[in-house]
């Protein structure tokens, strides 16, 4: 099985869609799917929230979402949001998740 974790750092809404577009695809292919909200994108969850964005409730559904960076969260201003939504915040690596302990869990990253 495939082990695969996004790790969407652009604070551009057309780049995160295609994140949760080929998340929920591999998921719903059996792959094992998480989704770390990094860098400037940590700022589109509250805009995906309050627009009831289709796609990212759907991946937000099945659990997709592993974290948000609480790091990112703080310097963009919505960490106060953003531990409101039901995501997980980490910061194991100076502030940040650790992507070593996805690589260690044999996931693959895909970073955008």
């Amino acid at each position: 099985m495939n082990k695969i974790a996004f790790f969407p750092f652009k604070g551009e809404k057309m780049c995160f869609m295609h994140v949760l577009i080929n998340a929920i695809d591999l998921h719903e292919k059996n792959a094992e799917v998480k989704i770390i909200v990094e860098g400037e994108a940590v700022k589109l969850i509250k805009v995906l929230e309050e627009e009831e964005n289709k796609l990212y409730l759907k991946a937000k559904g099945f659990g997709l979402f592993d974290c948000i960076c609480k790091a990112c969260s703080v310097q963009m201003g919505v960490l106060d949001y953003n531990e409101k939504t039901g995501i997980p915040l980490k910061g194991n690596a100076n502030g940040h998740p650790a992507m070593y302990d996805y690589i260690n869990n044999g996931y693959e990253i895909i970073t955008l």
